[in-house]
Formats: C-alpha cells, sequence, structure tokens
C-alpha cells in the first residue's frame, strides 16, 4: 500500500506490477459483511443484557464500527489484490 487504500504502482520488494489490480469495490462490501455480522450480535447482546440509555448504546457502537471498519478495509483491500496475484487474475498471469 503506497497510502491508506491507494495501491502502489510496483511491489517494492519483487518489482510486481501492481497498477493492473481490480479491487474495485470487494473490500467495501466484505468490510460491511464483517463489521454487520461482528456489531449486530454484540448490540442486540448489550442492549438485552445491560439496557443502556439509547444514545449511549448508539454512539458506543458508531464509534465500535467505525472503528472496526477503519482497520479492516486496507487489510482487505491487500488482501484482494493478494488473491488476485495468487490466482493471477486480471493481468497478473502470463500473457498469452
Amino acid at each position: 500500500m503506497k497510502s491508506y487504500l491507494a495501491v502502489r504502482d510496483t511491489c517494492p520488494v519483487c518489482d510486481q506490477e501492481l497498477s493492473h489490480h481490480r479491487a474495485d469495490d470487494g473490500p467495501a462490501y466484505l468490510t460491511i459483511l464483517i463489521v454487520g455480522h461482528l456489531m449486530a450480535p454484540a448490540l442486540i447482546w448489550a442492549f438485552t443484557e445491560f439496557r443502556p440509555d439509547p444514545m449511549v448504546l448508539a454512539s458506543t457502537f458508531t464509534v465500535g464500527c467505525v472503528g472496526l471498519s477503519l482497520y479492516l478495509l486496507p487489510r482487505l483491500k491487500g488482501a484482494i489484490v493478494g488473491l488476485q496475484w495468487a490466482k493471477r487474475l486480471h493481468g497478473f498471469g502470463a500473457s498469452v
């Protein structure tokens, strides 16, 4: 990665060309899927177990969802690009 979500044009270690990757919206969809599946049961559990004030519950889970999303998004982007490289998709393979 060059910045938070930008992929470098080439790998600094092996000089593999990375500019043609096609991660597109895959990392965002995976992030939403993972965060939703982790936070929804936790939200229900926290509400039924502790009965906090709705604003406390909403603000706590908002911070948790944003934090988890910011943590996962660049890692999932790297995983998608790495999977494309491993499967030789979108120009990573030898040209025929």
